[in-house]
């Protein structure tokens, strides 16, 4: 394993699969921090349980956790009845569970010689929390234990700050993102100095992208300031879901009208148009009186399942059933994630893919 310190992985023929591509594992790391659900901590693990259960039967689920939670995770998961066969544990310090955020973002060459590789970004807790050393490491640490290379994510001279929940591929060159998280010159600043067009340029360099599509704000309760991955999402090549909120005296109304407005008149990597299906919001859901980032975009798409957040709402059998019929391929399970949100996330900030070779 060695880091190459000149071509970026764009340059060197890697690019980021679409979530949808087969898979070799899932990771997803263990809870550990109840700082992340104050108060609330008890029935998070049981949520993580249920994830891994629906995940094992079509890949292997590689679970990040410290010596202290391991033993906890191995009988949790051996009562709901995971397979332990499909389970692998990574003994990596670290500081939170979001592993869309800081865990290792997977790159694959598909010309020959095929390779699986990690891109290196550099994380800094959403450029909001204090947290982040142990995190940050990750993708080091799981590099070395799987003995992939290591490619450094660079824009210019510096490490390149960026979140997997940031961005959302179609895996054949188009990418999604937000202006409120990538672009905003003064609230939590991945990048700062830099405008789009260096942001593009590494976007670009890094993921294998060709055509970036750039949204405006995202959800009301999202402490990432704008994560893409709680606001739209592809689900194939050529198709979206933006979630869409009825109530025009909601906050959340006018952003995500602005948004839908974008899209129509946006193009993919082909020239052609993007098709757009509306997944409506839940009601919106408070605890000690915050805003929690409740939405059905938050899905996952693992190989023998998609797994789709649902909110005790009139609305999940609607989001449910809207899934459904565009993963006609493979079953869509709701997780109850009421208690899972007070995190300020869901399924997908909690889980990373690993594509297949």
């Amino acid at each position: 394993m060695k880091a190459n310190q000149q071509s970026p992985p764009a340059a060197l023929g890697f690019h980021m699969p679409a979530e949808w591509e087969p898979h070799e594992a899932t990771w997803i790391g263990w809870p550990c921090n109840r700082a992340d659900w104050p108060g609330k901590i008890v029935p998070i693990p049981w949520v993580y349980g249920e994830i891994v259960r629906k995940i094992a039967p079509g890949e292997i689920v590689r679970i990040i956790v410290n010596e202290r939670t391991q033993r906890k995770a191995q009988l949790l998961l051996e009562r709901v009845g995971v397979d332990p066969v499909r389970i692998e544990f990574f003994t990596f310090p670290f500081d939170r569970g979001w592993t869309r955020d800081s865990g290792p973002i997977f790159v694959r060459r598909n010309a020959l010689p095929r390779e699986v590789a990690i891109a290196r970004f550099r994380f800094n807790a959403w450029a909001k929390y204090p947290d982040w050393e142990k995190d940050a490491r990750t993708p080091l640490l799981a590099a070395r234990k799987l003995r992939l290379r290591l490619l450094p994510a660079r824009i210019g001279e510096k490490d390149f700050v960026l979140e997997g929940g940031s961005v959302e591929v179609n895996g054949k060159g188009t990418l999604l993102t937000t202006e409120e998280c990538l672009l905003d010159p003064e609230v939590q600043v991945r990048n700062p100095g830099l405008g789009k067009s260096e942001i593009e340029q590494a976007l670009k360099a890094n993921l294998g992208v060709k055509n970036i599509l750039w949204l405006g704000k995202g959800i009301a309760g999202d402490d990432t300031h704008g994560h893409i991955d709680d606001l739209c999402r592809f689900v194939n090549k050529c198709t979206v879901v933006l979630c869409q909120e009825a109530d025009p005296c909601d906050v959340n109304y006018v952003p995500l009208q602005e948004n839908r407005e974008r899209l129509q008149g946006m193009k993919l990597e082909d020239g052609s148009r993007l098709e757009v299906i509306p997944l409506p919001m839940p009601a919106p859901l408070y605890f000690d009186g915050q805003r929690l980032p409740a939405n059905y975009a938050n899905f996952y798409i693992a190989n023998a399942a998609v797994l789709a957040p649902t909110f005790n709402d009139p609305r999940d059998r609607v989001a449910l059933g809207i899934l459904a019929e565009l993963f006609p391929d493979r079953p869509v399970v709701g997780i109850h994630a009421v208690d899972l949100v007070w995190g300020l996330g869901a399924i997908h900030c909690l889980t990373q893919q690993q594509p297949a070779l």
